[in-house]
């Protein structure tokens, strides 16, 4: 597709690559046969060892024999994290400096988990230093540098993963596959939202007070967006790719409602995207409450999905009549108090259906991240980039600098043409 023609995609609202990224090829990646893997080991170097880093590193070496990953080195500033990083892969060589791993000659890739502003020129000299990526959501702290990485991934020809990990969730999979085979009617409404009740904060050590930005790095503006780039991210992705479209534009507020303690970033956000066939996307996200905890609803006129908990409902169930004695109660039940008014005789109280759905795949206990590592390490080994997987997670980041943008200056934001790729 050349340039001009993914640019009238992208103005007519359409998700270039979309189409590609179909659910089946997603299973397919992990389907293939690894038994020649053993041979051909994938050398990863990990930049950034702090909690997410060694989480990324305890599953890569759940399987690394299996799927011939091995990790040869490990990198960071921060001397505790670089030591929970040896202790992981005590073979590997340690660094403080990642320019000086990108110099080593037995890597064939790097991951990326440092904190957000870092992303960018890492990644880039990854690239043009010939190695394959892996980072972390979302890919940058400006969309400046988000389109800069997209553009040395496609100057280079090497792969670029962006950590969003349910891409590859067996839940979302199968959720979208019924999604794009037309099993919940028109989409018209997304609803999602992330909640919890926590200051957000680590603990920084009495003794190095001028550590504070660098442990907390997500509670200020030059580091992250907050709400936006280390949660909404992932769900904005998600909407995209169930409407195989990029919205027309967003508009969001936000505010610092609770915790007066310093931060800079909000701590209460709202946002709503509309999409081009006049679809909403409804989102809000804060850290006060955690009732409702983590959701993406996608709900068409047929049905509605819930990944997070893995459900999909009917809007119209057939449901096993109950037997016996309950139903014989249920038909009384309803004779007496069925008719009466209440207001008016026609009143009757929407109240959300008490159908509890059925599950999307019998089996959750993953969240993705396993199964994209794995998908990662395959991608390079073959030197071949999953089709349409890049520009999911480009758009997906895409759209969260324009979302903080649209927070922080009040106004209707829309993609501007020149980060179009």
């Amino acid at each position: 597709m050349t340039g001009t023609n993914r640019r009238e995609f992208l103005k007519n609202g359409l998700l270039v690559g979309s189409a590609l990224l179909a659910p089946v090829s997603l299973m397919n990646v992990l389907a293939t046969d690894n038994k020649s893997f053993k041979n051909n080991t994938v050398r990863l170097g990990v930049v950034g060892t702090g909690s997410r880093g060694t989480y990324l590193m305890e599953l890569i070496n759940s399987v690394s024999e299996q799927e011939g990953i091995e990790i040869v080195a490990v990198c960071d500033i921060y001397e505790p994290n670089l030591n929970l990083g040896k202790g992981l892969a005590p073979k590997a060589k340690a660094f403080t400096d990642y320019r000086k791993m990108l110099e080593m000659k037995d890597l064939d890739a790097i991951l990326v988990a440092t904190s957000l502003h870092q992303h960018a020129h890492i990644t880039i000299d990854a690239l043009d230093g010939g190695l394959h990526v892996f980072c972390e959501k979302a890919m940058a702290r400006t969309l400046e540098d988000t389109h800069a990485m997209a553009l040395a991934h496609l100057r280079t020809g090497k792969i670029l993963h962006i950590g969003h990990q349910r891409l590859f969730d067996p839940k979302y999979l199968e959720g979208m596959k019924r999604i794009h085979d037309g099993v919940l009617g028109q989409v018209t409404q997304i609803r999602a939202y992330w909640h919890r009740n926590n200051d957000w904060r680590r603990p920084v050590p009495e003794d190095k007070p001028e550590l504070e930005r660098h442990i907390n790095w997500r509670l200020y503006k030059e580091y992250s967006c907050g709400l936006v780039t280390e949660l909404a991210s992932h769900q904005i992705q998600v909407a995209n790719w169930a409407k195989k479209a990029l919205p027309v534009d967003v508009r969001g507020t936000g505010s610092i409602s609770f915790w007066k303690e310093g931060r800079e970033v909000h701590d209460n956000i709202a946002l709503i995207y509309t999409y081009a066939d006049g679809t909403q996307f409804i989102y809000d996200s804060m850290v006060q409450n955690k009732k409702y905890g983590f959701e993406e609803q996608i709900m068409g006129h047929l049905g509605t999905i819930e990944f997070e908990t893995n459900r999909f409902f009917l809007e119209d169930p057939v449901l096993p009549k109950p037997a016996g004695i309950a139903q014989l109660i249920g038909n009384l039940e309803s004779n007496i108090f069925g008719k009466v008014p209440i207001g008016s005789s026609s009143w009757a109280p929407e109240v959300a259906s008490q159908y509890k759905g059925e599950p999307l795949v019998p089996v959750d206990k993953t969240d993705g991240t396993l199964e994209q590592m794995i998908g990662f390490a395959r991608s390079v080994r073959e030197g071949k980039a999953i089709d349409g997987l890049f520009e999911q997670c480009y758009y997906g980041s895409v759209w969260t600098m324009l979302s903080q943008e649209a927070i922080e200056t009040g106004k209707v934001i829309s993609m501007p043409e020149n980060i179009i790729i």
